[in-house]
């Protein structure tokens, strides 16, 4: 791998790296990291529209779109009719529960594995880092 200096680089090299993980992790439960967080998202919240869904992850709306499409193809959530496409609501099936609940001790071993690559000191710094990145506008 080449050398940089790029923060955007070094950030996607990252970002790449670490979701590689926790992919891996997640595959024995059939999924991948955007869809155990679209599913731990729905179990937070009391069934959202896809809009308001898409704000609470940070998502657009046809990225939302495609990863609710494969999911729901899967059996995992369920959309229900609003007042337009953009107000559907969306809901975890219990076969949706289920796979969460068995992808999220997969989850947890790579957050563990991961806390302690790095350590608490520097796992809090980054942490703090990246909640400054999170909200640059």
């Amino acid at each position: 791998m080449l050398p940089t200096h790029c923060l955007c680089t070094k950030l996607r090299r990252a970002t790449r790296n670490v979701t590689r993980l926790y992919d891996d992790a997640l595959a024995g439960v059939g999924m991948n990291v955007a869809q155990y967080s679209l599913l731990k998202n729905l179990s937070w919240l009391d069934q959202p529209s896809i809009t308001s869904l898409a704000e609470a992850m940070g998502l657009d709306r046809s990225t939302l779109g495609r990863n609710l499409k494969v999911l729901e193809g899967k059996g995992l959530v369920q959309l229900e009719g609003g007042e337009d496409q953009r107000n559907r609501l969306v809901s975890l099936t219990p076969a949706g529960r289920a796979s969460l609940d068995d992808a999220r001790q997969a989850w947890e071993q790579v957050q563990i594995q991961m806390g302690q690559r790095m350590g608490l000191e520097k796992r809090a710094a980054l942490m703090a880092l990246l909640d400054d990145l999170e909200h640059i506008d």
